[in-house]
């Protein structure tokens, strides 16, 4: 049996950060149903995760500045089609669809793209290298692009270290482990 689906407003508004520690340090593993807001309270993503904890901090480091507080449901049996009714619902009970569900939704969801975050001078010189040197460049641009988010989170009293996946950014992405 599914349990009865909590509105938005029935949920808590815990912030990111307080400036004591990590990111929902309790939420560990969980399955989760979030929904992720700005500082002014309008909601930015709607979503459901295997690890809301992982997830919350992959927004937090694609989105440091839309990420203020999230409402979160958390679920040992999920059912996939419950998920996506109560997001439904929780859409509607907004009234408007979140950017991070519509035409942001790739950006919330999918890990960075290094080649969209290539400066104006990165972009023609990995066009143009010769293996291996691609991937070098793409491995500069990630350490880039990680300092930047690095320093906005620090700035945002993010107080615990992020590991980013090695892989991925061999491949032109960066995203959390």
């Amino acid at each position: 049996m599914t349990p009865p689906a909590p509105t938005l407003a029935q949920l808590p508004l815990p912030f990111y950060t307080d400036g004591s520690g990590p990111v929902a340090p309790d939420r560990k593993g969980a399955i989760a149903l979030d929904a992720i807001f700005d500082a002014t309270g309008n909601a930015q993503y709607i979503g459901y995760f295997r690890n809301v904890r992982l997830s919350l901090l992959q927004h937090f480091v694609h989105f440091p500045h839309q990420c203020d507080g999230y409402k979160a449901i958390a679920l040992e049996r999920p059912d996939r089609p419950w998920l996506e009714m109560v997001k439904q619902r929780w859409i509607a009970e907004l009234g408007v669809v979140p950017l991070g569900n519509d035409c942001d939704r790739p950006q919330w969801e999918n890990a960075i793209d290094l080649k969209k975050q290539m400066t104006a001078a990165e972009r023609p010189a990995w066009a143009n290298a010769d293996p291996p040197t691609p991937s070098e460049l793409l491995k500069q641009a990630a350490q880039r692009v990680k300092a930047a988010i690095l320093e906005q989170l620090r700035q945002r009293s993010l107080q615990e270290p992020l590991l980013f996946g090695t892989k991925l950014k061999e491949s032109g992405r960066l995203d959390l482990k």
